[in-house]
């Protein structure tokens, strides 16, 4: 129950919000598609979809969207047929990247995530070519102002059926298998453990050091580029950069 992940740790402490509202609300709409697809539209039954839904209202979401993203993603909705793609490529430095889009059009999503690649100095790369680097995992990220202990939680992470507890500076990052999500949420709510974040996420087995400041740059303003694309919902790396590093480009 120990280890490090940069990667989830510059998730969690660079708060980036979208400037165009419209954007987080897309963003959002296709959040709460997803989850409905894969475990129904009752919040109460599915949790993914409840946090998905708790994630819009906290941007401020119009609660008619939300209900129609949840009759779009049960099929009680005609629009356009959206499609779930993971694209992959590699980053400055040989880092290994997964982009997973959500689309209505795939013709207009790859191009412009491979011109996000080029830009950013890196590349677009064939199915198959760094997948094989990550695991789909359950993940929870827990502000540790106000968490329990490292120790109390690790045991009660374990009494959940969670696998996985990292120590972060500003948070705690829990890791389940995915078949065991609504157990451990289940779990941690019971005991009263608040989520920052709470999903399925892709977690990378192994990572690449990226020590020089230039090179960690190139690799989180790529990573960025490719999180502001419309129809990317979510980016996962495996780079391994130095905190006081991260810290001075967040500056």
């Amino acid at each position: 129950m120990a280890g490090h992940s940069h990667s989830a740790n510059i998730k969690f402490r660079k708060d980036r919000q979208d400037q165009a509202r419209g954007k987080k609300f897309s963003k959002a709409a296709r959040e709460i598609i997803s989850a409905v697809r894969e475990g129904g539209k009752d919040p109460a039954a599915n949790l993914r979809l409840r946090y998905a839904i708790d994630r819009a209202k906290a941007i401020s979401m119009p609660r008619d969207n939300i209900e129609r993203a949840i009759k779009r993603g049960s099929g009680e909705l005609e629009g356009a047929q959206l499609e779930e793609l993971l694209y992959e490529g590699f980053a400055p430095g040989g880092v290994a990247v997964l982009v997973e889009s959500l689309t209505d059009n795939r013709n207009r999503t790859a191009p412009e995530v491979r011109k996000t690649f080029e830009k950013g100095g890196g590349n677009l790369g064939s199915n198959g070519a760094v997948a094989w680097m990550f695991e789909r995992r359950a993940e929870f990220i827990v502000n540790r102002e106000g968490a329990p202990s490292e120790e109390e939680l690790m045991e009660l992470v374990l009494e959940c059926g969670a696998e996985d507890l990292i120590a972060e500076k500003e948070a705690y990052v829990i890791h389940a298998a995915v078949g065991d999500f609504h157990s451990v949420a289940k779990g941690l709510e019971a005991a009263g453990i608040e989520f920052e974040q709470a999903g399925i996420a892709w977690i990378p087995t192994n990572t690449v050091e990226v020590t020089e400041p230039e090179k960690a740059a190139q690799v989180i303003n790529l990573l960025n580029a490719l999180e502001d694309l419309d129809d990317v919902q979510s980016v996962s790396a495996n780079y391994d950069i130095p905190d006081e590093i991260l810290e001075s480009l967040e500056a």
